[in-house]
């Protein structure tokens, strides 16, 4: 027989696991379940918002939809009766004549003041670049009422002009905001080879400085596209009866006084998010949204 010592001595020892060891067991395992958690949100998020937009979908081609899964069955009419009901097509002309003069007009005067604010060294650079981006640091209801306002007293409030001019507002330093960028990353050297081959200033731009710019106004321009079919506040407090883009005649087709089919409410609202989803897949090929965040980080450091 063996004695209690001899048994000690014999049975195995396991080396203790060491506080840290221990610790990094804990702090994986808390970020495990963290990761899940945050995963586990979003997915909730995005299935809530895919389950919306899937029923206003369907609803817009259902013909009666009553307690029931599916509808009972499906139609395009409500998209007719929108088109007819809300007068899409002059609404959708209102629209593009807004969009296409606010981008032409954003490019036009963003682009040299973005140059300028490139090449040309001040005292007061950054407290300039400030003032620029403060529409698109700010809520547009802030300064939107106000501005309307100022409109309403000079008659421009309810004209196609003054949706145009209210619109141009946070467009323009958006314009600086993506055009500074990429002028920076032009070479200043390429001007002076230019000059000394004989170049003028308009021989420069049309053929140096342009080519290398069009990628940038394209960005600029697409963006500034997608900002302004979806811009409500500053639209809604100076557009007229005759001057509403899409975004606001569909809010009046949701709130406004009257009996309207909800499924031609949703057939509009379909349209809206389509075209708006369009040209944000769009501009997402020509310019990523974490560089224009970190621009702004930048400047405001």
């Amino acid at each position: 027989m063996t004695s209690p010592n001899q048994a000690n001595q014999a049975a195995p020892t396991w080396p203790a696991a060491s506080p840290g060891k221990i610790m990094k067991q804990q702090t994986s395992l808390r970020d495990k379940l963290w990761k899940c958690f945050v995963w586990a949100t979003m997915g909730f998020f995005l299935i809530n918002v895919l389950l919306l937009i899937a029923t206003v979908a369907v609803n817009s081609v259902a013909t009666h939809w009553f307690g029931t899964l599916l509808p009972q069955g499906f139609t395009l009419h409500w998209y007719a009766q929108a088109w007819s009901d809300f007068q899409l097509s002059s609404v959708l002309l209102v629209t593009m004549e807004v969009v296409g003069a606010v981008v032409l007009l954003s490019i036009a005067l963003g682009v040299p003041a973005a140059y300028a604010l490139a090449r040309v060294q001040f005292p007061g650079k950054r407290f300039a670049m400030l003032i620029f981006l403060l529409p698109l640091m700010v809520p547009p209801v802030t300064y939107g009422i106000p501005m309307a306002t100022v409109m309403y007293k000079v008659h421009l409030a309810g004209t196609l002009t003054g949706v145009i001019l209210a619109n141009l507002v946070p467009a323009l330093p958006f314009v600086i905001l993506v055009m500074t960028p990429f002028i920076e990353q032009i070479d200043p050297n390429l001007e002076s080879a230019a000059r000394i081959f004989g170049a003028n200033t308009t021989r420069y731009f049309r053929y140096v400085l342009l080519p290398l710019l069009v990628p940038g106004m394209l960005a600029a321009g697409l963006l500034v596209l997608v900002r302004t079919i979806g811009m409500f506040e500053l639209t809604f407090f100076t557009a007229g009866p005759t001057t509403q883009t899409l975004v606001v005649a569909l809010y009046y087709a949701v709130f406004s006084t009257g009996v309207r089919a909800p499924q031609s409410i949703d057939a509009m609202a379909m349209i809206y998010m389509v075209i708006t989803l369009v040209w944000v897949l769009i501009a997402l090929q020509f310019v990523s949204p974490t560089q224009l965040v970190s621009r702004v980080k930048e400047q405001r450091q």
